[in-house]
């Protein structure tokens, strides 16, 4: 039996944004990484061996990156939010999970990222 629970994964999107908010945050802007999972039924993709049959993840990088760089969000959580609903009307997708990250944040402690992840469906 083949699994409606396939998954196309996207890790590592990288985009220079402007979002958070204070005022040096989004003039100076900073690195943030996306992760993507694309919950999509393969079997056909799998059989023919035809793009046509699966979604162009190509496509849904340049989507990320154009949502993570066109408009200023207060929040990652807006960020991601606008990402997953974009990438679900954009894309024959059943549910996209999506973790962004705010690479080196400006908090006094020396950590690596904050992020957030959200799932959301059709």
């Amino acid at each position: 039996m083949l699994s409606a629970r396939d998954k196309i994964i996207l890790k590592g999107i990288r985009f220079h944004g402007h979002h958070g908010t204070s005022e040096s945050e989004k003039h100076v802007g900073q690195k943030y990484e996306v992760d993507v999972e694309l919950i999509y039924n393969l079997a056909t993709a799998g059989r023919t061996d035809n793009l046509e049959h699966t979604v162009d993840y190509a496509e849904v990088v340049d989507l990320i990156v154009e949502t993570g760089t066109e408009k200023s969000f207060n929040l990652i959580e807006a960020l991601a939010e606008r990402s997953a609903s974009k990438v679900l009307n954009r894309f024959p997708v059943d549910e996209v999970r999506l973790t962004v990250k705010k690479l080196s944040p400006p908090i006094e402690q020396s950590i690596p990222y904050v992020a957030v992840e959200i799932c959301r469906s059709k």
